[in-house]
């Protein structure tokens, strides 16, 4: 009888917590990214990256602090960082510096001054080398 308790007990705190997680996924999943690299195709060396971030209504979200972090898709190599500017409501830019050709991915995350935190992984294939 004891057992049957403990086992409810920890089936709701899972289904509280997963309900939480749910929330935080949606909102997150509400927001809209477009990145764009310069030169593209993207080359090893220095990028221009810019990047937007809306809500799916259209409307901007201003005022975030948004960050990049380049890896390689294999294992071993030093990763690339960029904190992006605000040059206008939503638009975001920054330089990015592909150290090697090869496929990359860019992790994103974006603090908005509302508390909410954005992240994405986009993939960027094919760098090459000049």
């Amino acid at each position: 009888m004891l057992n049957r308790y403990f086992v409810s007990l920890g089936l709701c705190a899972a289904l509280l917590f997963c309900a939480g997680c749910r929330s935080a996924s949606s909102e997150a999943s509400q927001t809209e990214v477009d990145l764009t690299i310069d030169p593209s195709p993207p080359l090893v060396g220095d990028a221009d990256v810019s990047l937007t971030l809306s809500d799916v209504g259209g409307a901007a979200l201003a005022g975030a602090d948004v960050r990049l972090e380049g890896n390689m898709n294999h294992a071993g190599m030093k990763p690339s960082f960029a904190e992006l500017r605000e040059i206008e409501p939503g638009r975001y830019v920054g330089t990015l510096e592909f150290t090697m050709g090869g496929d990359w991915f860019i992790l994103m995350t974006a603090k908005t001054p509302d508390g909410k935190t954005v992240q994405r992984k986009i993939d960027v294939l094919g760098v090459k080398s000049p």
